[in-house]
């Protein structure tokens, strides 16, 4: 699986550490060095992923994020040596699909590649389409609507609600929503699966306070509720 990938890390010797990984693995690779490069590259030739560095000069990660976020889907990886959880859970609010800290190791990141470019680039081709009251979910496509709207997700909130479409009323908790999401169960970023929650809650509840879809199970996790999958 090839992929065009955008890395943006002010630190020169990791950017080139990790543009040699990718290309090992086959992928095509552009690297910048600060916020405002990262922008640019990213709309006038959009990747398939973009690693992004939090600290990055002029325009931070953060706002990096909020840019792409306005108008495209691209996958997001943040990479910083931040490790607050507030840090974490503002990148992932932004919409941001994974979140390293340094120091990581090269094997660990290009798992987490792996898994996201896994996501979003190879949906099964007999995949169904997914519907849940008025929510449908189309895999083939990465389409979603609800009440006949197009719902516009980060692929990290697709994953859920993907999970979530193919077993309407199943009550699932944040570390099996961790793993469709990522691929790992440490429980110390289980809370991130909260903020994707409110993030859909926000696209596909008539009251995002009151959501009567994407419902809370206290105690347990979250399930979907309203209809039946129908293939």
């Amino acid at each position: 699986m090839c992929a065009h990938i955008l890395v943006a890390e002010d630190n020169e010797m990791q950017a080139d550490l990790i543009r040699r990984l990718l290309v090992r693995e086959g992928h095509t690779t552009v690297v910048v060095h600060d916020g405002r490069a990262a922008i640019d590259e990213a709309k006038s030739r959009r990747p398939d992923l973009v690693v992004l560095d939090l600290m990055l000069p002029g325009v931070d990660g953060y706002g990096v994020c909020r840019v792409l976020r306005q108008d495209d889907d691209i996958p997001v990886l943040m990479l910083t040596a931040r490790s607050a959880e507030e840090d974490v859970l503002l990148g992932l609010d932004l919409g941001a699909d994974d979140y390293m800290t340094k120091p990581y190791s090269a094997r660990e990141l290009m798992a987490r590649i792996r898994i996201v470019l896994r996501r979003t680039l190879r949906p099964a081709e007999d995949s169904p389409v997914l519907r849940v009251g008025s929510i449908t979910v189309d895999p083939v496509r990465h389409l979603v609507t609800c009440d006949d709207a197009t719902v516009t997700c980060t692929p990290g909130e697709f994953a859920i609600l993907r999970a979530m479409a193919a077993e309407p009323d199943r009550v699932f908790s944040r570390r099996q929503l961790l793993h469709h999401t990522r691929g790992h169960d440490r429980a110390s970023t289980e809370r991130a699966i909260d903020v994707h929650i409110m993030n859909l809650r926000k696209k596909v509840e008539p009251d995002p306070r009151r959501p009567v879809r994407l419902v809370t199970v206290f105690g347990v996790g979250y399930k979907l509720v309203g209809g039946h999958h129908v293939p």
